[in-house]
């Protein structure tokens, strides 16, 4: 006979999450700042892309904040500061996913250091994975998800939620599509056929394909 237990959920977790993300985005709105969450799996091309970004924006004269989240934050956070920017490591530990109350500690700690109401950019590279995060909104003004030709061209339709919700995805890596027996116009069709009005963007950083499209999103 198996066993049963009734288990009362006095919060919904999913809905207290968004309450905290629209504070943070107002916040971040309350000084100007343009924020992006950024996903993608482990090894997608999120570091990189970010790490083009940061270059250009600062060449602008943008000032640049960055968090790298991840279960040990230390390898990206190291590559961001290469850059000229303000790098934030998050670690979430056992956590797939970055959420919206981690995210608020980190905007009140720059707000009261005086660091937030400089910057222009906030960008936030999420967990490495394509399930975890796509739950959990952080307040940003766009939602990125990055899939590379190399997780396979079926990767869209095993992963759809995150593309349901997110407002531009960038199918990376296009250089090595043939190699890997992937398809990317397969891709995007998938893409579309879960969110129509989702930006597509074709991207190899190695062969500077759509690198300045990508670069558009940040405008």
């Amino acid at each position: 006979m198996h066993k049963t237990a009734s288990i009362d959920i006095e919060k919904d977790i999913i809905k207290e999450n968004s309450i905290i993300a629209n504070d943070n985005s107002k916040l971040l709105k309350k000084y100007g700042i343009k924020s992006y969450n950024v996903m993608g799996a482990i090894g997608s091309g999120k570091t990189s892309l970010i790490e083009i970004t940061i270059d250009a924006l600062v060449k602008k004269g943008k000032k640049v904040g960055v968090i790298a989240g991840d279960v040990v934050a230390e390898y990206d956070s190291n590559r961001f500061r290469k850059h000229q920017c303000l790098v934030i490591p998050l670690n979430t530990g056992k956590e797939c996913h970055l959420d919206a109350h981690l995210i608020s500690h980190e905007l009140e700690d720059l707000e009261e250091r005086g660091i937030l109401q400089d910057l222009d950019y906030f960008i936030m590279e999420n967990v490495g994975n394509l399930i975890c995060p796509s739950d959990f909104t952080l307040g940003e003004d766009k939602r990125i998800v990055i899939v590379s030709v190399s997780e396979g061209d079926d990767i869209v339709l095993k992963h759809p939620i995150i593309f349901r919700f997110s407002d531009i995805c960038i199918i990376n890596k296009i250089d090595i599509a043939e190699a890997v027996d992937a398809s990317p116009e397969k891709m995007q069709r998938d893409c579309l056929s879960l969110n129509p009005k989702i930006k597509i963007i074709k991207t190899s950083v190695k062969k500077n394909i759509g690198i300045s499209e990508w670069l558009d999103i940040f405008e």
